[in-house]
């Protein structure tokens, strides 16, 4: 026991010595063993960081950094603008503002071209009549398009064909710009036109949509009962030049091509052998037939080739000898025996002996020879370019012994060709629009007018033909007894006096096919309109021809644009 309270003194001493002894100075055995739990890492000595762990933590800080520096050194000194612009644009996106195109009337003012919007469209949608027989003249537009991305590839409309596409200056205008600001989401933020659209001008046509369209159905009727391919009907006005009416058919339409939707009806528009796409009032080239005989009437008079009142005997047809073979002289049939006619009553049964002796001579009775043929036909615009401008189309063909030379292997020219040339056969091609302006420089004593499609015409475009006002007034007369005792009786209506001139042109090896034509003024004392209408390629054993179509139309004419014949 004085040992232990010896023991205790000591320590009491010792400690009062070296003071109270902390934890971590006392050392672990089996009597003073914490319970730890080492799952959590209890108990455990901490161990310090070296310094090369801290040296490489420093290495990689400071390249973080100094990468970070370099780039912001990028972005903000050395491609500043750059990036600045680049931030702005997908900030401030840019669209069109597409303009309309100029809206298309006609001569009475009726809408029959116009814009239609579309909430589905950026751009207004064009929108064509529903009436037949304009699509030739109005022709169609292709919209703008998008590619894959939603990007304008082509940012404007495209016209294609008609007045669309001649008239595209005046009735296409200008696309303006809008500037949206959208935010991080693509969410628009505001928007602004920093230019606007400029719509293109209107139009207004000297034709007379409703006339035109009924023209077109006649046409197609009588194509259609007959069996005739296609046809082409054409009026002008033969003081201005305007055209109040110019028909093809078959056509396309305008509509189903600028929508471009129906790939079916599309395609038969493409495969279609009778060719809708043809316009064959202005590049559509025909035999005109027996429609030259008041131009080769013309001419004859002019130079003094007969006197109006001579008449010649048709038994049918004439016969040349052959100088080679006598056992087998060249004849030339006329379409029947007239008997005795002069130039009026030539004209008015449309005798083709008279016009052959007129034209290549024969026995005693001098002819003009091709060469006058060709100048005075040449001089009514046949087989020449119409000028620069809408009707500016094919040029047709008057026969001739440079061009026979030229396509029959170097054969000379002969009697017979001139003979079938003065009847408006062998070569000879025209087209309908050269017809009516031929025509109607009759009717006005000798203008040959430029035509137009636009109102008003421009009555001082003219070509002056230099010819006597009383010889015109024999062809008038002529072509006036066509319609009231000749073969065009047809024509022979109450509410106008007109005076025609029909012709019949023969196709094929076989002479199985015939084109058929009518040409014309109304009124007959006072002329104001000129026409002509050629059917194409129907049966030679038809007896229904274009003055059928005419009659229809101006039937119509009477019960609604009786305007028109006063």
């Amino acid at each position: 026991m004085f040992n232990k309270f010896k023991k205790k003194i000591k320590n009491n001493e010792y400690k009062k010595r070296l003071g109270s002894i902390d934890p971590d100075e006392i050392f672990l055995d089996a009597e003073n063993l914490p319970k730890f739990d080492t799952s959590q890492f209890e108990g455990r000595i901490e161990r310090p960081i070296s310094t090369r762990a801290f040296l490489t933590f420093s290495i990689v800080c400071f390249l973080i950094f100094a990468s970070f520096f370099v780039k912001a050194f990028d972005l903000q000194v050395t491609n500043g603008d750059y990036y600045l612009t680049k931030s702005e644009n997908n900030r401030l996106k840019n669209t069109l503002v597409f303009h309309n195109r100029g809206v298309i009337y006609d001569r009475n003012y009726n809408k029959i071209v116009w814009n239609v919007v579309n909430d589905e469209n950026e751009f207004s949608l064009r929108k064509y009549t529903d009436l037949d027989g304009l699509s030739h003249i109005l022709g169609y537009i292709k919209y703008p398009s998008k590619d894959n991305s939603g990007f304008y590839y082509s940012d404007d409309y495209i016209a294609k064909d008609g007045v669309e596409k001649y008239y595209n200056s005046i009735l296409s205008g200008t696309n303006g710009l809008r500037i949206i600001e959208v935010d991080a989401k693509g969410k628009v933020q505001s928007e602004n036109v920093v230019r606007p659209a400029e719509d293109g001008k209107d139009l207004t046509l000297s034709i007379d949509s409703k006339l035109q369209s009924h023209m077109y159905e006649a046409i197609e009727n009588l194509a259609k009962q007959v069996g005739f391919v296609g046809g082409a009907g054409v009026i002008m006005d033969v003081n201005t030049g305007e055209i109040i009416s110019l028909t093809s058919y078959p056509e396309y339409d305008s509509q189903i091509l600028a929508d471009g939707n129906n790939r079916n009806v599309i395609n038969n528009f493409l495969t279609n052998k009778n060719n809708p796409f043809l316009d064959r009032v202005i590049d559509g080239l025909y035999t005109p037939g027996s429609i030259v005989k008041p131009f080769m009437s013309i001419a004859a008079l002019t130079e003094n080739i007969i006197d109006p009142s001579t008449k010649i005997l048709s038994t049918g047809s004439i016969t040349i000898p052959n100088i080679y073979d006598p056992s087998k002289p060249s004849v030339f049939k006329d379409w029947k025996a007239h008997g005795w006619v002069n130039m009026r009553e030539a004209l008015a049964v449309s005798s083709d002996v008279y016009f052959y002796e007129v034209g290549g001579g024969y026995e005693n009775q001098k002819g003009l020879g091709i060469t006058l043929i060709d100048k005075y036909l040449s001089m009514f615009g046949f087989g020449q370019d119409i000028p620069e401008g809408f009707f500016s189309g094919k040029s047709g063909t008057i026969p001739s012994p440079e061009w026979k030379a030229a396509n029959f292997n170097g054969e000379k020219w002969n009697i017979g060709n001139t003979y079938h040339t003065s009847i408006g056969q062998y070569g000879f091609q025209v087209s309908p629009i050269q017809a009516v302006r031929a025509v109607a420089s009759i009717a006005n004593n000798g203008k040959l007018l430029e035509p137009s499609i636009l109102l008003g015409g421009d009555k001082d475009s003219f070509v002056e033909l230099n010819l006597s006002t009383e010889d015109f007034q024999i062809v008038h007369e002529g072509m006036r007894l066509a319609v009231t005792n000749g073969v065009v009786t047809s024509l022979n209506v109450p509410y106008v006096k007109v005076a025609a001139k029909s012709g019949t042109a023969e196709l094929g090896a076989r002479k199985q096919f015939v084109n058929s034509w009518i040409t014309g003024f109304f009124p007959y004392e006072n002329p104001k309109y000129a026409f002509a209408i050629v059917m194409e390629k129907g049966p030679e054993t038809n007896t229904i021809g274009a003055s059928y179509a005419m009659r229809q139309t101006l039937d119509w004419m009477s019960v609604n644009t009786p305007e028109y014949f006063k």
